[in-house]
């Protein structure tokens, strides 16, 4: 049995930054896999082609978009209602929206993307959106998860050196953030049948997130993106009952092997935290 064969009929699940690029290519692939998913994103028009895109997939679930604004607890909890409301449950959740050094990049009052002279306002909106969203986003969706004894948490991150690499701050600060939360929540979610992991793609991916002067220098460096299709296999298993008891858990999408069975698969692309192990200290 490979991924492929992962069926995910009954589950609900809520993909946010879905009307483009990773996010987009996770919820398809629920879709496909027969999950019904909902599709969140700020970007309403962008909506109505990434359902359209994800309808009538064969033995596929039900798509249906949704605009929300994670910047808002008042949006994320209407969300999470509209989508136990059409579906009666709730089981996945893949917090992918996020902003990043494009916006800067794209700001008027950026003068360079030092964070001393990058757009201080485009800053906080970056911080806001990516750190707070995916709590807003979190917190709203836990207590259903939590009543049905089952849920998954995939929190989209990205890699160490990404998080590290000159002129990619807050964008850096914040996954590295995130990948805190994935690992504190998972400890306070321990035994409840809910799951937290995070998910990155493994290098940049050939999405409009990626701003020019990043492929500028990958291009200059030999680098090809990655398509966003390297995040549907490990998403897939990670809303499944395959991974019960995964938790805590960092995942490579451009690792996945598609030739080996999923519990093998996932042992490869899975890979250490990229934060110190938890001790008892302070």
């Amino acid at each position: 049995m490979g991924v492929a064969d992962i069926r995910l009929d009954g589950t609900v699940a809520i993909v946010t930054g879905a009307a483009r690029g990773l996010g987009q290519a996770m919820a398809t692939g629920l879709v496909r896999a027969g999950a019904d998913v909902v599709f969140a994103d700020i970007d309403a028009a962008a909506l109505v082609d990434a359902t359209a895109a994800a309808a009538n997939q064969p033995n596929g679930g039900r798509a249906l978009g949704i605009r929300c604004d994670v910047t808002s607890r008042t949006a994320c909890e209407q969300l999470v209602g509209e989508a136990l409301g059409r579906f009666g449950a709730l089981h996945v959740l893949v917090n992918n929206a996020a902003k990043g050094q494009v916006h800067l990049e794209r700001s008027p009052q950026t003068k360079s993307l030092t964070f001393w002279e990058s757009d201080p306002d485009i800053w906080q909106d970056v911080i806001v959106t990516n750190i707070n969203g995916t709590f807003l986003m979190a917190r709203a969706a836990v207590p259903a998860m939590l009543r049905g004894g089952f849920g998954r948490i995939v929190n989209i991150t990205t890699s160490l050196p990404t998080m590290q690499r000159r002129n990619n701050s807050p964008y850096g600060v914040t996954k590295a953030a995130i990948e805190a939360e994935t690992l504190i929540w998972s400890q306070e979610l321990k035994d409840t049948g809910v799951t937290v992991n995070s998910l990155i793609p493994g290098g940049a991916a050939d999405t409009d997130f990626v701003h020019a002067s990043s492929r500028k220098e990958l291009a200059a460096m030999g680098r090809a993106l990655l398509p966003p299709s390297v995040m549907v296999p490990p998403v897939l298993w990670l809303a499944s009952r395959a991974s019960d008891n995964v938790t805590g858990a960092r995942f490579v999408g451009k690792l996945w092997d598609d030739t080996l069975p999923p519990h093998e698969a996932a042992a490869k692309a899975r890979e250490p935290s990229v934060l110190l192990p938890a001790t008892d200290g302070r």
